[in-house]
């Protein structure tokens, strides 16, 4: 009996690992869509394309704002509640958002909805994975609850793009909402992990915050994932609308209509999707990857990798088949830096407040998902392109690359000072 006791608790999956996938796949399939709903909108009320871009961007500051709220919640509280209340926030903003008609109610709606995601998302998730997870697979289980977001993005915007073609996206958000309503039936396998996190270090959640704020390792993660959210936000909210105006047709009889893509609208969704697809794989490489090899220089090659992508795919025409091809170049590095940097934190600072520490450094990723995808509406409406916020991404994730090479790898001592081992 007691052997199969450890087995179950010595084993990679678990219930919690499964609920947390099926949470995350729904939340972030949604998320995933936004873009799509770009021209919709704006074309329904006559809008600039920055003001719906504007009530996206608050979406991701306000997801980045309610991660370390909700991590602080689940940990206090417990973590299903604070799903539970995260998944309140998405389901009335976006209920209350498919009534919205001036873009000031789409802009204060899309609070709601990113406190939703910070809720059903990454921050919360992530902690209760790691910490019902053992030693030895905790970065393959982060990687897999990862992943589970990047199906999540497979799925999303070809269903979204198929509801737009069978109904106005007001009832789109509607149904999105009754999504997020059944991922909750999974909420009950999301119980506290057992007696391992017990044993982590026992100071209080302020004196942790103030031991990892004044550490510029710290610091240095907190800059380095603003560029994650930069890349990842932009192209999402306006890789679909950047397609279509830089695509203007596919060609009868080429390889991508014979694929079944007839349309650049249609390229849109399935970038996003593509990008979600091979995602899967990145994500899953680098969990596994990260229990071997050093974390920090994984991540400063994965932003390195992906400033080369990004600058290569401005330089040359933009046609379908570059479309794809950045798609599954970029997807192959797109979410590859969360297992890393959550586990990193994990890893340096222990499991027992990793939800609130990982929130606060998930705040920078969103500060920078603000930046790019309020940038890419503002200049497209001042210049009609999106060059030059490409051009910033490409040189945000050049200094996130270099920014990670002198973190200092190795955890703390419970007196919050670091251990002289590796």
């Amino acid at each position: 009996m007691n052997t199969l006791t450890t087995a179950k608790q010595d084993s990679l999956f678990n219930p919690v690992l499964i609920a947390g996938c099926i949470i995350i796949l729904i939340s972030f399939s949604i998320r995933a869509s936004f873009g799509l709903f770009q021209i919709p909108v704006a074309e329904d009320f006559g809008w600039l394309r920055e003001e719906f871009s504007f009530a996206i961007a608050i979406q991701n500051l306000f997801w980045g704002i309610g991660q370390p709220l909700f991590g602080a919640m689940a940990e206090r509280y417990g973590d299903r509640k604070g799903i539970l209340v995260g998944a309140a926030c998405y389901v009335a903003g976006l209920i209350l958002s498919s009534f919205a008609i001036t873009p000031g109610q789409h802009q204060m709606l899309e609070m709601l909805v990113g406190f939703g995601i910070a809720g059903t998302g990454f921050g919360v998730i992530l902690a209760v994975v790691g910490r019902s997870a053992p030693e030895r697979h905790r970065s393959m289980a982060l990687g897999i609850a990862t992943a589970a977001g990047s199906a999540g993005q497979i799925v999303g915007p070809p269903v979204a793009q198929l509801l737009l073609s069978t109904m106005d996206w007001q009832s789109v958000f509607i149904v999105f909402a009754g999504f997020i309503i059944l991922s909750l039936l999974a909420l009950p396998l999301m119980r506290v992990p057992p007696v391992e996190q017990r044993t982590e270090n026992e100071a209080s959640m302020g004196t942790v915050l103030k031991q990892a704020l004044k550490d510029p390792t710290f610091a240095f993660i907190f800059i380095g994932f603003f560029s994650c959210g930069y890349q990842l936000a932009f192209i999402t909210a306006h890789f679909p609308a950047f397609i279509s105006e830089m695509c203007s047709a596919v060609a009868p009889g080429s390889v991508i209509q014979s694929l079944g893509i007839s349309s650049t609208s249609m390229l849109g969704a399935v970038a996003i999707a593509l990008i979600g697809l091979f995602n899967i794989g990145g994500t899953l490489l680098a969990g596994w990857l990260g229990h071997r090899y050093s974390r920090k220089y994984l991540l400063a090659s994965i932003y390195l990798l992906r400033t080369i992508v990004a600058a290569a795919f401005i330089l040359n025409p933009i046609t379908p088949e570059t479309v794809l091809l950045f798609s599954i170049a970029m997807g192959s590095l797109w979410l590859a830096t969360v297992p890393l940097t959550s586990g990193l934190i994990a890893h340096i600072y222990g499991l027992k407040y990793m939800g609130t520490l990982y929130g606060i450094v998930f705040f920078s990723h969103q500060l920078g998902g603000f930046l790019g995808v309020w940038l890419g509406g503002r200049m497209y409406d001042l210049y009609a392109n999106y060059t030059l916020v490409w051009w910033i991404g490409v040189g945000f994730g050049l200094l996130s690359a270099i920014i990670h090479l002198p973190i200092k790898e190795m955890p703390w001592a419970q007196d919050g000072r670091r251990l002289q081992t590796a």
